[in-house]
């Protein structure tokens, strides 16, 4: 090892609590060596079991592959938690070299085929072994997935897989670094405070912040979200000011620019195509469900289009009671989808009265998460959480807290990045960055994201009630990353299904307005009154409230997905109008309501095209169906108790991706999943 890497942080052990990476010693330039150096050691690992001369056996082939790849792992958990949370250029152009370099290596190994002879052997003999559950799994899920990833092709299939894996990779790169461009390049300024009128004025004073960030003077700049829509569309009366910020989201990817996403997604697609065929499967859509619960694109077809029917005729009532309200405007219009949020705000205040931009000053966020989001846990799990400012994030506005189980003991670490920037992707998500392993010793550090627009310094963080829900949503992952305790990292934290792994976090959400929580974290930010009872009350009361329109635009986006993945190598995807495609596809399942868009139009689904959801973005409503089934255990079993709580964690929670996901849910349910309780939830049981 030559003297500048001994001197990287990166390949040494970390100095602080819980492996922590040491982000104040670690500097760009210490990424790509660190890589090269845990590719190689990684790959001497492998050969060191793949030249074993003895006949395969468990002990010999699969502890020793999950004890290969620490190194690589800490590396990378350290980079791709940096990368889409603090992509600065330099950041970009590491990610954008590193991605080739990651795929290659990473077919090297799961392609490899003297070790696919050696787990098969093991396979072979399962049914003779004496093997723990879990040491059991372990081979069937190795087998599985090297078989799914192409490990039984011939070496000519094997070349081209690697072709295109490793064009993949950089394509998928190449998408999120221009959606991030593109969505900074096409934030909305405003030169007229007037234009904005009924944002609150710690809106207006962060817009104003986000402008002179930018060095621009005497201007207020709203950046766009990931997701179609925006948080101030329910607020600002300026109809005009709504259509502008509409139309920049949308128009993102799509201008001409070099960040459109056109000419890529439609590469992805094309390539995704051609090696699902390769694979042995008519569609990425085949491939990608066959390892996941749904088991085949046509079960995920039937679920969304059994709820696509009533989801859009609701969407369409819901649609005449807000052209009712448009009609008897000074000067009537139809209403359009930057209309919306905004006349839907005023149903609600009309039929429910709830104002929920009112709402905002109950919502502090240093409250939500002290008196919410960490009271549910303490009382369900009886865990505890203390602040370490000692320990450093990889940004300043990280924050980190030790999480301590109900005796003491310590549990890991949890770290929360709420606001929002320039260099980070949008939307909100979870990600590990140690992941629990009994075989390595390790215990878990998790991360929460969100994108909350920073306030001015000395003025509260003041949330919308959208992002309470994130909040309480992010965290159920991150309480599924921190509980899993498992023996083989390959089953830590979050590693299970796709289409399971939003399960967690939903169930989290029912906390929010459970009477003890929302009393203790709903407290007015200068009365320090409750959230009165009444309200809360009108708030559970509108569960089903405009469920036609959210249950419409996710439906539609999770369609979009399955169309595109559904798609031939011979359909030629690589020369598809994409406006054209997303058309007639969501006039297909019949959710082409122009007032009513999709929740993410191709061009910026990142999801799908950057993310790890290609074909199972359907994984949120597939999750639901389990989710609102245990909601409804939980209410009818005393809800936030210890026991409840303990019984969640251990059967579910805590066993990770040690068990098939189904099973585990039998285990805690006592039967399958019901699907009357989610279309009782979102009104689509009439």
């Amino acid at each position: 090892m030559t003297d500048a890497a001994l001197s990287n942080p990166l390949l040494a052990a970390s100095p602080l609590a819980y492996g922590l990476p040491d982000y104040r010693a670690i500097r760009p330039e210490h990424y790509l060596p660190a890589f090269t150096e845990a590719f190689a050691r990684h790959r001497r690992e492998i050969d060191a079991i793949t030249n074993v001369a003895a006949a395969p056996t468990f002990e010999n082939t699969l502890v020793p592959l999950e004890r290969s790849g620490e190194l690589l792992h800490d590396v990378a958990s350290a980079f791709y938690t940096v990368s889409s949370a603090d992509a600065t250029p330099e950041i970009q152009e590491i990610e954008e070299a590193l991605a080739p370099l990651m795929a290659a290596h990473t077919d090297a190994v799961q392609l490899n085929p003297e070790l696919y002879r050696r787990i098969a052997s093991v396979h072979a003999q399962l049914d003779d072994l004496n093997l723990a559950p879990e040491d059991r799994y372990l081979v069937e899920r190795h087998y599985r997935e090297m078989t799914h990833a192409g490990a039984g092709l011939d070496e000519a299939q094997k070349a081209r897989l690697t072709e295109i894996n490793g064009r993949l990779s950089t394509l998928t790169t190449t998408f999120e670094k221009n959606l991030l461009n593109d969505t900074n390049d096409l934030a909305v300024l405003f030169d007229d405070v007037t234009e904005l009128d009924g944002l609150t004025e710690g809106e207006l004073s962060a817009a104003a912040r986000a402008a002179a960030d930018r060095g621009i003077t005497g201007g207020w700049l709203i950046s766009l979200t990931l997701f179609t829509g925006h948080p101030y569309l329910g607020s600002l009366h300026n109809r005009r000011s709504r259509e502008r910020i509409m139309a920049a989201s949308r128009a993102r990817g799509t201008r001409d620019n070099g960040n459109d996403n056109r000419p890529v997604l439609r590469e992805i697609v094309q390539l995704r195509a051609e090696r699902a065929e390769l694979l042995g499967y008519r569609s990425h859509a085949d491939y990608v469900t066959s390892d996941e619960t749904a088991r085949s694109p046509e079960a995920v077809r039937d679920l969304l289009f059994r709820l696509a029917a009533p989801a859009a005729r609701n969407a369409r009532t819901e649609q005449a009671s807000l052209q009712a309200m448009a009609d008897a405007q000074a000067e009537p219009f139809t209403i359009e989808a930057h209309d919306w949020a905004y006349f839907t705000e005023k149903v609600r205040s009309a039929e429910y009265d709830i104002d929920t931009a009112a709402l905002r000053p109950w919502f502090e966020a240093e409250r939500v998460l002290q008196d919410g989001v960490f009271r549910a846990a303490t009382q369900l799990h009886g865990i505890t959480f203390t602040e370490r400012p000692d320990l450093p994030g990889y940004h300043p506005d990280v924050r980190v807290f030790e999480v301590f189980n109900a005796d003491g003991s310590a549990l890991g670490l949890y770290l929360l990045d709420l606001y929002t920037r320039d260099s980070k992707r949008g939307g909100a998500w979870m990600n590990s960055i140690v992941s629990q392993s009994q075989l390595r010793g390790t215990a878990p550090v998790v991360v929460n994201n969100l994108n909350v627009v920073k306030p001015e310094p000395g003025t509260p963080t003041l949330l919308t009630l959208d992002e309470v829900t994130t909040f309480f949503h992010e965290f159920g992952h991150a309480l599924h990353g921190l509980f899993a305790t498992v023996t083989y990292p390959h089953f830590a934290g979050t590693n299970v299904f796709r289409d399971f792994v939003e399960f967690p976090s939903q169930v989290n959400e029912m906390w929010i307005f459970w009477p003890e929580i929302v009393a203790a974290y709903a407290r007015h930010i200068e009365t320090d009154e409750p959230l009165p009872a009444q309200v809360v009350e009108r708030l559970n009361a509108t569960e089903s409230f405009n469920q036609g329109f959210a249950t419409s635009e996710y439906l539609a986006a999770s369609w979009l997905d399955q169309a595109w993945h559904s798609l031939r190598s011979t359909d030629g995807a690589d020369a598809v109008d994409v406006a054209e495609f997303e058309a007639a596809a969501l006039a297909e399942i019949g959710l082409d309501n122009p007032a009513v868009p999709t929740r993410y139009s191709s061009t910026y689904f990142a999801h799908i095209f950057s993310g790890g959801y290609s074909a199972g973005y359907y994984s949120y409503i597939w999750s639901e169906v389990l989710d609102a089934d245990t909601v409804e255990w939980f209410r009818e079993n005393g809800g936030l108790t210890r026991a409840n709580g303990d019984r969640f964690r251990e059967r579910l929670l805590g066993v990770g991706g040690s068990k098939d996901p189904l099973e585990a849910y039998r285990d805690f349910r006592g039967r399958e999943a019901e699907i009357a309780p989610l279309l009782r939830r979102r009104g689509l049981d009439s």
